[in-house]
């Protein structure tokens, strides 16, 4: 899939996809321009269901594993230039990494998922080529939202077009030490500096003929 599309933060994660909605209080017709550049993008929706954000932090211990819940996704894309939008929403209250006193923790003093309950992935632009059919590994630049700060992201996107059907995956990595998110490291355990994320989605395509 030439999606611009991509372990969201150590809540992390993932994922992965704005639009833009115009409302005119006369009901005007669309512009020619916007009925032109709508006929020619993709969108792909994603179905809540069956997607999954899944995350890996390494320690001086052992690895961390553990896993976000997809809100709601959406990804529209023109397939000649790249140019890419869309929101993807991760419940960043959702954070599961097996342990609940790990979690009580990450989520009270590293994420803060109270005050900051989503981690929000806009994506921008789609660098390779994506079939209409079958399989495409591109590249997908965009901004996510986390703690309540945007960052740039580049995400790895293998993505199965088939129908009206597609799936896919998404990796990135988020060094979230770097982007302001608290060290979760103590004096006997030390943690790395990168969350890695793996989106796993799936949904509908639409215009894709």
């Amino acid at each position: 899939m030439r999606v611009t599309g991509w372990k969201s933060a150590v809540g992390a994660a993932s994922g992965i996809l704005g639009i833009a909605v115009l409302l005119s209080a006369s009901a005007a017709p669309p512009s020619p321009q916007a009925a032109q550049t709508s006929a020619q993008e993709i969108a792909l929706e994603l179905d809540p269901a069956q997607c999954k954000v899944n995350f890996t932090v390494d320690s001086s211990l052992h690895a961390v594993h553990g896993t976000f819940s997809l809100k709601s996704g959406a990804v529209h894309f023109d397939p000649e230039s790249g140019k890419a939008g869309g929101e993807i929403f991760v419940h960043a209250t959702s954070g599961d990494s097996g342990n609940s006193s790990r979690d009580q923790r990450m989520h009270k003093e590293i994420l803060e998922s109270a005050k900051y309950p989503d981690t929000i992935f806009r994506p921008k632009q789609i660098v390779g080529t994506v079939r209409r059919v079958g399989s495409s590994d591109v590249k997908l630049h965009g901004v996510m939202l986390l703690h309540g700060q945007e960052h740039e992201v580049v995400a790895a996107v293998h993505a199965e077009m088939a129908g009206d059907r597609w799936k896919g995956t998404a990796q990135f990595d988020v060094p979230y030490i770097q982007w302001g998110i608290k060290d979760p490291s103590n004096w006997m355990l030390k943690v790395k500096p990168v969350v890695h994320v793996e989106l796993e989605m799936a949904g509908t395509a639409n215009n894709i003929k």
